[in-house]
């Protein structure tokens, strides 16, 4: 009776095929924090910024996109305990704190792990985002982004910044790369998600 009862689970989010088409290829996804994996707001208090909000969905968007090939890295132009505490539970292996020069700090990273910016995706809100994604291979912006960013960018999400942005930035890569259904599944078995897929049985 379980087992009738039973409902199905399959993948039914889409995106334009333009847009898949354009996000194909990637092997790294660089993300801006403030405005994209926050809402933007700064909390400052009399011993400087000791906190900040994020958003659980990004974060199990960031960890999915690792799962699925594509390195997610983080460039911030600010530094702050709350940051880096953040990006270490999430375990992501390379991000560059207080970067005044982006697109510097950028180059310099994809050189160390042997990429070039085609295979390279990007995120950011704002005019300091503007150089990377003008290098992007694919570029995207939140809904609460500044014109001029979401003007250049491929994509713009649905979603404002630290509310849902950059997990749909994940999901996109990650349907694009045909990775996006066997991960949905995986979370059947596993909470994370880290599940690989039986080889098939001999005939």
């Amino acid at each position: 009776m379980g087992e009738q009862n039973r409902r199905e689970l399959r993948a039914t989010l889409q995106f334009a095929p333009s847009l898949l088409l354009k996000a194909q290829g990637l092997r790294a996804a660089i993300f801006d924090v403030d405005g994209v994996l926050t809402d933007g707001r700064l909390y400052i208090g009399e011993h400087g910024e000791t906190v900040k909000a994020f958003n659980s969905l990004d974060g199990h968007g960031l960890k999915l996109l690792a799962q699925g090939g594509i390195a997610p890295l983080v460039i911030t132009g600010r530094d702050s305990p709350a940051v880096r505490r953040r990006v270490a539970d999430l375990g992501i292996a390379h991000a560059v704190y207080g970067a005044h020069d982006k697109l510097a700090a950028a180059s310099a990273l994809l050189a160390s792990l042997g990429l070039n910016w085609p295979q390279v995706a990007a995120i950011g809100d704002d005019w300091p985002d503007l150089p990377l994604l003008v290098q992007a291979g694919f570029a995207a912006a939140p809904a609460n982004a500044h014109a001029e960013v979401r003007a250049l960018v491929d994509h713009v999400t649905a979603a404002a910044g630290g509310h849902g942005a950059a997990r749909e930035f994940c999901d996109l890569m990650l349907v694009a790369s045909g990775r996006y259904a066997e991960l949905l599944q995986g979370h059947l078995t596993t909470l994370d998600g880290s599940w690989t897929p039986a080889a098939p049985s001999s005939p």
